[in-house]
C-alpha cells in the first residue's frame, strides 16, 4: 500500500503560521518526520491559497523539497497554485485532487496531462457527494471518461471515494460501508484505476483519544479490498505497524468481525475486543457513540 504522509496540513496551526510567516523549520520537521516514519509520499495541504498562490505553493513544495527527495502529492483547490507548485516539483507528484465538479475537471486535469503526474479523482460532482456505491462508480466512470479524453490514462488516475465522519447522525455508518463495497467493484468496472483515502476523515468529530483505533480500524477494513493508497498520520506507530503486517491477530479478528463471526470477547484482551467493537461500528452494526467501547 502507497502510504501518504498527512501532517502538512494548513488546518494545522502550526503549519498555517509557518506558511504565514515563511518559517522552515516547523514544516521541515514534519517533513522529515514522516519520512522517517515510512511516508512513501508527503502530502501538501494548503487549502485554496487565497493570496499570493504561486509564491506560497512554491515556497512549501521547495521547502520540503530541501530536506526530502520523496515525491509530493500537492492539495489545493485553486488551479493557479496547483500550477506553480507542479512547475518545481523534482520528481513526479500526484495532483491531490480533481472531482467530477465541472471547474474542477476542466481546470485540473489538464495540469495532469500537462505535467504528466498522477490524479486523484474523488467522486464529488456538481449535484454534490453520492452516497450509495453504486451512484459512486458512475460518477468515476463519467468523471475518468472525460480524463481520457484529456489523454489521462486509467493508470494515473487514483480514485477517491471521499470518507466522511463515522459519528455524522447515521449517515456516516452508511457512507463507511458503502466505500468498502466500492473497493470491492472499481477495479472490475475500471481496470488500470488505483483507489486512495483520506483516512482520518472516518474519525473527524470523535473524542481526540478514540481517533486512532478508528482510523487503523477502517484502513484495515479497507485494505482488505486492495485499496493501493491512503493518505494517512504516519506518525502514529500502531497503525504503520499494522500497515506492515506486524499486527496480523488484530487485522484477522478484524476481518472476522467484518464477516458476521459471533466472536467470544472473553477469551480476547481488552485491546482485541476494542478492534472487535470498532469493527462493529464501522459496519453498522452498532450504532455509533462517544462511548462504543464501553458497552
Amino acid at each position: 500500500m502507497v502510504i501518504i504522509g498527512e501532517s502538512i496540513h494548513v488546518i494545522s496551526k502550526a503549519v498555517s503560521t509557518a506558511i504565514k510567516e515563511r518559517d522552515a523549520k516547523p514544516i521541515q520537521d514534519l517533513a522529515k518526520a514522516q519520512a522517517d516514519s515510512g511516508a512513501d509520499y508527503i502530502d501538501l495541504n494548503v487549502g485554496f491559497l487565497r493570496k499570493d498562490p504561486e509564491e506560497t505553493m512554491q515556497w512549501v513544495v521547495n521547502t520540503v523539497q530541501e530536506v526530502t527527495d520523496l515525491p509530493l502529492s500537492l492539495d489545493t483547490m485553486n488551479p493557479v497554485a496547483m500550477e506553480a507548485g507542479l512547475k518545481v516539483c523534482k520528481k513526479r507528484p500526484l495532483l491531490n485532487s480533481a472531482s467530477g465538479k465541472t471547474d474542477s475537471k476542466e481546470q485540473m486535469l489538464p495540469l495532469a496531462k500537462k505535467y504528466n503526474c498522477d490524479v486523484v479523482i474523488s467522486v464529488f460532482t456538481d449535484k454534490g457527494m453520492p452516497s450509495e456505491a453504486e451512484s459512486k462508480i458512475e460518477s468515476i466512470m463519467d468523471t475518468v471518461a472525460y480524463a481520457n479524453e484529456v489523454g489521462i490514462p486509467n493508470e494515473d488516475i487514483w480514485a477517491d471515494p471521499i470518507i466522511l465522519p463515522v459519528s455524522t447522525a447515521g449517515e456516516g455508518q452508511k457512507l463507511a460501508v458503502s466505500n468498502i463495497e466500492f473497493m470491492k467493484i472499481i477495479q472490475d468496472v475500471l481496470p488500470g484505476i488505483k483507489s486512495t483515502v483520506g483516512l482520518s476523515n472516518v474519525s473527524n468529530g470523535v473524542p481526540v483519544e478514540l481517533r486512532p483505533i478508528l482510523n487503523r480500524t477502517y484502513l484495515m477494513m479497507l485494505a482488505r479490498h486492495e485499496l493501493y493508497s491512503v493518505i494517512v498520520d504516519v506518525l502514529d506507530k500502531e497503525l504503520m505497524s499494522m500497515c506492515k503486517g506486524e499486527m496480523p491477530n488484530i487485522v484477522d479478528l478484524i476481518y472476522r468481525t467484518m464477516d458476521g463471526e459471533d466472536i467470544d470477547l472473553s477469551s480476547l484482551s481488552q485491546k482485541e475486543i476494542d478492534y472487535v467493537k470498532t469493527t462493529k461500528v464501522l459496519t453498522g452494526e452498532t450504532l455509533y457513540s462517544d462511548a462504543w467501547l464501553e458497552s
